[in-house]
């Protein structure tokens, strides 16, 4: 943003470093694509700020960097995952997770395997869930995918940390390993909530058809966290069995439920799905999950293979070109970018909830 990269860096550091004033959010913008001469100035500096000053400028950068693609925070994160504090290696590893640069996968690895914090360890196993994933689709080379898939499944096995095992688990969930099953099984029939919540997670992320009796049997069950998740990996299977059960959740007590089942809806597409999220959106007061239903309706449009917007709002001439454009493309649909993360699920902090990342 221009009118960011107006603000002097010198000025930033200065701010940075004057614990006495509260850090003005508009400094968190220049620290965006930082260059190499300004990283090297803010390494300087780093060593200087106090531990709390380090921990709220990255749970600033994390929040805001979720919030807009347009932002990388990357360099601060790779510089800061080297942190002594704990705290700060954890948030450095969540603002990492946006990004797919194959030279991340070994420091994922070695925080996965030497750090000693579980935290860390964790958001390491959650972050290396986005390279299994790339692997599987043929944009990682195999051998690499080969070593992610080993490390995940020693953790699986030996991590002392239950948290570690079950992010490794939910990571390991995009992989077609034979030995991935079983394991996910394993959790689900555990009768424990959380080892429950991560196997789910696990099976949205298989793109297998095999849990959707699972998935369905976990819509109406009496935990929130439970029903939430099955809501999310019916949505990520597309399960069109789960419809009418997903329309039902609109009136769940729990907002996380919910959301879930909004969201499921929106990938699954279908008859009356669009009248179903519209009559929602009518009746819906929260501006927060009117948000969400609108973002919902976008999504169905993409799921349909629909341009988002209403071709009826665009002038005369735009209209007579836009349907000719659909009518000439090979498919009869527009083409339309899919989202570049391939559907990767959010991750919540783990400091927040130790139970499980959404």
């Amino acid at each position: 943003m221009a009118v960011n990269q107006d603000i002097p860096f010198r000025s930033l550091l200065e701010a940075l470093q004057d614990l006495e004033t509260p850090f003005h959010p508009r400094f968190l913008y220049r620290l965006s694509d930082l260059d190499a001469l300004e990283l090297a100035q803010l390494k300087e500096a780093w060593s200087q700020l106090p531990q709390w000053r380090r921990q709220a400028l990255l749970e600033d950068l994390e929040e805001l960097g979720s919030a807009d693609d347009l932002l990388s925070f990357e360099a601060i994160g790779r510089h800061a995952v080297e942190d002594d504090d704990p705290r700060v290696r954890q948030l450095a590893v969540h603002i990492l997770w946006e990004f797919d640069a194959a030279d991340l996968v070994p420091v994922f690895l070695s925080l996965l395997e030497v750090d000693t914090d579980e935290l860390v360890r964790a958001a390491a196993a959650a972050g290396l869930g986005r390279f299994v994933y790339l692997g599987e689709i043929d944009e990682l080379p195999k051998e690499e995918l080969h070593t992610i898939e080993e490390r995940l499944l020693s953790v699986i096995q030996d991590d002392r940390a239950e948290l570690v095992r079950r992010r490794a688990l939910e990571s390991i969930g995009y992989s077609g390993r034979t030995e991935v099953p079983p394991l996910i099984e394993s959790a689900f029939t555990s009768g424990d909530k959380e080892w429950m919540v991560t196997s789910l997670l696990a099976m949205g992320r298989s793109a297998d058809e095999r849990w959707e009796g699972n998935i369905l049997s976990m819509l109406d069950h009496r935990q929130p966290a439970l029903r939430a998740e099955a809501a999310r990996a019916a949505g990520e299977l597309e399960i069109f069995e789960a419809t009418p059960h997903l329309i039902d959740l609109f009136d769940d007590s729990n907002e996380d439920v919910r959301t879930a089942a909004v969201w499921a809806l929106s990938q699954i597409g279908g008859e009356g799905v669009r009248e179903a999220l519209e009559s929602l959106l009518a009746r819906t007061e929260e501006d927060s999950e009117l948000d969400i239903i609108e973002t919902a309706l976008d999504n169905l449009a993409f799921t349909e293979g629909l341009p988002a917007f209403s071709l009826f709002d665009l002038p005369k001439d735009d209209f007579e070109a836009t349907m000719l454009d659909i009518l000439d493309d090979e498919d009869g649909l527009l083409d339309f970018e899919d989202d570049d993360d391939g559907g990767f699920p959010d991750i919540e902090d783990d400091q927040e909830d130790e139970d499980f990342p959404d």
